[in-house]
């Protein structure tokens, strides 16, 4: 299905955009904005913020699609989903507690004297898991799944699993954006070759995710839906 793509294209635009408009640093923000928003964890890591428009995409994709839930339930949960997943990321300042966990944890394995690949595998690890905590608590309250039979309750949990495998794959590229030639943004606009390595690592990123969210997007639509499917099928 197609609109599983959407959250992926949706970061690479975030990126095409940013470089398209030369936003950086040097851009004027309301105080409390640029209080917040510029800082350590977006120079040591830049590329969560694709992170972010890609789990705000996934939560949006899960409000307007079709499923059991009303409009009423997709509407408020929607925005209770949207602001926790913004808290986490954002809050006290970007990276939220995803970022500072994932820094505290990776430093003290490295400080204790384990591997530097060791550490940066703890470190994102704990991130994605957070991440992905707050993609699922949002889905819940969006409510936009059938419900399951207690005998199966191993798919979707094995669906998760997957899931948060696959964002500890992708925040673990992001992560690496530096030490794979990427620039100094946002203390300086993204040049051509900065935009183009950032929307290759938002692909390599996130593509597991895309294809794990491909192959369990039939828990999104309804019983009805797929009666339809199956009586025009006959």
């Amino acid at each position: 299905m197609l609109a599983a793509v959407i959250p992926l294209a949706a970061a690479i635009l975030a990126v095409a955009l940013a470089f398209a408009t030369g936003f950086d640093q040097r851009w004027t923000l309301p105080p409390e904005l640029d209080a917040r928003f510029y800082g350590f964890f977006l120079d040591r890591y830049p590329l969560f913020a694709v992170a972010i428009v890609y789990g705000l995409a996934c939560l949006g994709l899960r409000i307007v699609r079709p499923g059991p839930a009303g409009w009423p339930r997709r509407l408020v949960g929607g925005g209770l989903a949207l602001a926790l997943f913004l808290a986490i990321c954002l809050y006290p300042t970007f990276g939220g507690v995803t970022l500072r966990l994932a820094f505290a944890s990776g430093g003290t394995a490295f400080l204790t004297q384990q591997a530097m690949p060791a550490a940066y595998a703890l470190g994102s690890a704990l991130a994605a898991t957070v991440f992905a905590g707050a993609l699922g608590v949002g889905a819940l309250l969006i409510g936009n799944r059938t419900a399951q039979h207690p005998r199966r309750w191993l798919r979707p949990i094995g669906e998760a699993l997957a899931r948060t495998l696959a964002l500890w794959f992708a925040l673990a590229v992001l992560g690496l954006a530096h030490a794979a030639g990427f620039g100094i943004w946002p203390r300086r606009s993204m040049t051509a070759g900065d935009a183009l390595l950032a929307a290759a690592l938002a692909g390599i990123a996130f593509l597991p995710h895309v294809a794990c969210t491909r192959l369990g997007c039939t828990g999104l639509t309804t019983r009805r839906d797929r009666s339809h499917r199956l009586h025009a099928a006959a």
